[in-house]
């Protein structure tokens, strides 16, 4: 008698994957065998195969093609090793014969995180760190951090920085202006730092950051030096101001920028506004009231409208009805703009891509050891956010089309 054929049947909870995978073979092999270990080789090879399309793109041409409209020829490769969060990589740069090239694939990112680094090294060095944020160094850094290294790192990437801060700059017809606070320490104690950003829609219709600056001086001040400071640089042709009403930035702005139009943020507006609602049944009737005013077709029927409007709570609400009359006109300014701008134009809301960024750093970072570290971050942020909008689609052009 034979033993009876045991058939293994296969198990219906194990998943199946798809097998459509454009990776190579052996390098599949290699990921089965080492797993998470082949990640800085999964980045090498990614990164390098980026910046050579992003180099056949800048010629106009793929290797060894002939073709009359190509910009220059290729010229090899150069190794360049950078310190990652999955380790050191070695990357194959591509060169091209004429010069003039440089692959943004690997230097884009790799400047903010080398600022986000440097920040957290400083504050490990100086002593202020909590063990949280001396373990997230560590974890960002790959190994312990000198106070040698550390000057070394922050004196490469300063230099670059202040050369982006300090570049010339042309015609920009509308000037957004915002700021935000971020926790540094001096003196033993911990104050709050104004980032002062503007941004700029030039001539083409393209975003770019103008400028940023960090202080903890008084307002008024360090507005105006950082108002001058893109004059000097040679922004002009400047047709409207976009901002909130924030300390300091009114006198500042008249004494910089004269008699330019400034239109005040409306969605501000509408906060601000809440402050002086005596009660809370009240508040969503009178930010009705306020978008009503906002969403005319033109500036003599929200004139109108506000007039209105100031009757009707003159009574119930004077405080309001004071603050409504004073404040909300300094809103209408964009109504001198065609529809089409104007609804870019009547906010600093545009702006909210750089808040974002900056605000999901500095979270990591919590709390700066100075001044210098906080203006190193930040404009590495906007630097890069920067680099994309110009690179990017036309946000508006000023001819209103």
């Amino acid at each position: 008698m034979y033993p009876s054929v045991i058939t293994k049947q296969p198990r219906s909870d194990i998943m199946t994957y798809q097998t459509d995978c454009t990776l190579p073979d052996s390098l599949l092999e290699q990921i089965a065998e080492q797993g998470l270990g082949i990640l800085p080789e999964l980045v090498r090879i990614v990164v390098n195969t980026a910046m050579q399309a992003e180099r056949e793109a800048y010629l106009g041409a793929a290797a060894y093609e002939r073709t009359d409209s190509r910009r220059g020829h290729a010229n090899g490769y150069k190794p360049k090793t950078v310190t990652t969060r999955v380790g050191s990589v070695t990357f194959d740069v591509p060169q091209v014969r004429e010069g003039g090239f440089y692959p943004e694939a690997l230097e884009r990112g790799l400047r903010t995180e080398r600022a986000l680094m440097i920040t957290l090294a400083e504050m490990y060095v100086q002593g202020v760190s909590t063990r949280k944020v001396a373990a997230i160094t560590e974890q960002l850094c790959g190994t312990a951090i000198s106070s040698a290294q550390v000057s070394r790192a922050t004196a490469l990437l300063d230099e670059e920085l202040s050369a982006w801060r300090n570049r010339p700059l042309g015609a920009c017809p509308f000037l957004f202006l915002d700021a935000r606070y971020e926790k540094v320490r001096q003196s033993g104690q911990v104050r709050d730092a104004a980032v002062l950003l503007a941004v700029g829609v030039n001539d083409q219709g393209k975003r770019e950051v103008l400028g940023v600056s960090v202080s903890l001086g008084e307002h008024e001040v360090h507005w105006r030096t950082f108002l001058k400071g893109l004059q000097g640089r040679g922004l002009s042709g400047v047709e409207l101001v976009i901002s909130d009403d924030h300390r300091g930035l009114k006198a500042a702005r008249q004494a910089v920028l004269g008699g330019l139009p400034w239109q005040r943020c409306q969605f501000h507006l509408q906060q601000n506004a809440q402050a002086y609602v005596p009660r809370q049944s009240l508040k969503a009737e009178v930010a009705a009231d306020i978008r009503a005013i906002f969403n005319v077709p033109d500036r003599p029927a929200a004139e109108a409208l506000l007039a209105q409007t100031v009757t009707k709570y003159a009574a119930t609400a004077p405080r309001l009805a004071d603050w409504m009359e004073a404040n909300i006109p300094e809103g209408l300014t964009v109504f001198a703009w065609p529809a089409h701008p104007r609804r870019l134009l009547r906010t600093v809301n545009g702006l909210e891509r750089l808040n974002r960024e900056i605000r999901r750093r500095t979270r990591v970072a919590v709390l700066f050891p100075n001044e210098a570290a906080c203006l190193r971050l930040a404009t590495a942020i906007v630097m890069e956010v920067s680099e994309e909008w110009q690179t990017g689609r036309v946000y508006l052009r000023p001819s209103g089309e």
